[in-house]
């Protein structure tokens, strides 16, 4: 396994070196819409466009992603902005109502949608907002969670795409993080997320294998996605979901990431353990949901097929959780028990150490961050390892969402100074159970290594069991700033 995920990042870094250099990717046509002194028939140039924001009790950011929308350079009949309240919480509700008025007074074509139920989560609130009469006159649909603040340009950026390229059925911007420098824990989440903006998405939109839409800050044709089925709720990913099936259907998309969009990164460590459980577990129960539907599929070429099953799926979003934690924090420290047991040089140190570089490179600013990183990345392939097998198991959490907290406003107060607050938990809700167990394992294996041992495991023994032990007790992504 280690392997495979060797040759899969080797695989990734020469695709993405070569389109760096060589600019070897496909040239989609991209022209600005026409522009016309008459001021009627420039804007009749302009297709129609259906802006939907799914929000859930978003207290803190229901006004910069509202506004964002709301600000968008299109013209003013052209574009109808959604936004779809799922909010239990009624002062919050009343809220976003009063804000949406609030820019409906304003001559915005803004409607504010509610339902009398959550079913399906985001999907089913998406699903929902497609249904009203006033989606018919659309054309394209740009989606924004509620932490997402788009720039004022983006739709005169991404729709040109769509509109002279009649085969894509997706464009999809990068994600640039206003939070990353709040905390070491911010840190790592950008080192990760870099990557697969940087290099996995990169990558596959670039051979035209395939890439899955991030659920945000995208824009699809609502013809493509219409006729790919629609949102579905069977999932926690419903947008790789759609995405799959619109790539069966033979669309193409188009990932951009000269484009930017900012967002949050979650700030505590419940809300960023909630948000990788749902990361984790969703795409390997879709994998066993549409494993054979891929196969059977027609209208896709045998390479497409092969990239999604295995490169996609079950190297990036199997084995690389579960080859992190079984063999550096179970098997690897195991071996110091059973000194004939010998793991060779190039599978404990140098296929590691390469695979953690070429993860890297997409952050070049936190390379000095890279041994905190690896600590960080192994506790979390616990969580992430566990959700697989949920996920492939459909187990009892296997539809678990957790909307992610945000913090919105109160970012710019810690960053202008203001005091943080460390929140009071119980000691017995801080502690977690799976942390300290196997923090205490790798700690024995660095004790029996460090006495008996003669491969010096130990140094990274007692280095992960620390992290393991941090985590355990709480002590990461406890201080938010005072809101």
């Amino acid at each position: 396994m280690s392997l495979m995920l060797f040759v899969e990042r080797v695989y990734m870094g020469i695709v993405i070196v070569f389109v760096k250099l060589f600019k070897t990717q496909k040239r989609y046509k991209w022209d600005p819409l026409n522009h016309n002194s008459d001021i009627e028939l420039a804007n009749s140039s302009y297709p129609m466009v259906l802006v939907q924001i799914p929000m859930y009790n978003e207290k803190e950011v229901y006004q910069l992603s509202i506004g964002a929308a709301c600000g968008l350079s299109w013209p003013s009949d052209r574009i109808i902005i959604q936004v779809l309240d799922d909010s239990t919480d009624p002062v919050i509700k009343n809220m976003v109502e009063v804000e949406c008025q609030r820019w409906g007074s304003k001559g915005i074509n803004i409607k504010y949608e509610i339902r009398k139920n959550r079913n399906g989560y985001k999907a089913g609130a998406l699903k929902e907002g497609m249904k009203h009469t006033y989606v018919a006159l659309c054309d394209y649909v740009a989606i924004f969670d509620a932490d997402f603040q788009p720039d004022p340009d983006f739709l005169c950026r991404t729709i040109p795409f769509l509109a002279h390229n009649p085969d894509v059925a997706l464009v999809q911007a990068r994600w640039q993080f206003v939070n990353a420098d709040e905390c070491l824990m911010t840190r790592m989440q950008e080192m990760s997320l870099d990557y697969h903006f940087l290099v996995e998405q990169e990558v596959g939109s670039s051979t035209h294998a395939f890439f899955g839409f991030n659920g945000t800050a995208g824009v699809w044709r609502i013809s493509a996605l219409n006729e790919a089925g629609g949102w579905k709720d069977r999932t926690t990913v419903e947008d790789m979901d759609l995405a799959v099936r619109a790539g069966l259907k033979g669309w193409k998309f188009v990932y951009l990431s000269q484009i930017k969009v900012k967002n949050e990164l979650p700030s505590t460590f419940k809300a960023y353990r909630y948000q990788q459980h749902r990361w984790s577990c969703g795409p390997a129960n879709l994998f066993k949901k549409m494993a054979m539907e891929i196969i059977r599929n027609k209208k896709v070429s045998l390479w497409k097929k092969f990239y999604l099953i295995y490169s996609f799926f079950f190297v990036r979003k199997i084995v690389a959780h579960v080859v992190t934690f079984v063999f550096y924090c179970v098997v690897l420290p195991a071996t110091v028990f059973v000194p004939e047991v010998q793991v060779p040089k190039w599978g404990a140190v140098y296929i590691p150490s390469i695979i953690t570089l070429l993860n890297a490179v997409g952050t070049p600013r936190s390379l000095h961050l890279l041994v905190f990183w690896i600590l960080f990345e192994n506790v979390m392939s616990m969580h992430r390892t566990k959700a697989t097998f949920i996920g492939l198991l459909e187990a009892g959490r296997v539809n678990e969402w957790v909307v992610t907290e945000k913090l919105g406003d109160a970012l710019k107060m810690q960053s202008s100074g203001k005091a943080l607050k460390k929140p009071r938990i119980r000691i017995a809700g801080r502690l977690h159970f799976w942390e300290l167990l196997v923090g205490a394992y790798l700690f024995f294996c660095g004790c029996y290594d460090l006495t008996f041992g003669k491969n010096h495991y130990f140094i990274y023994l007692f280095l992960q069991s620390i992290a393991f032990f941090i985590v355990g007790i709480g002590y990461v992504g406890i201080f938010v700033p005072n809101s």
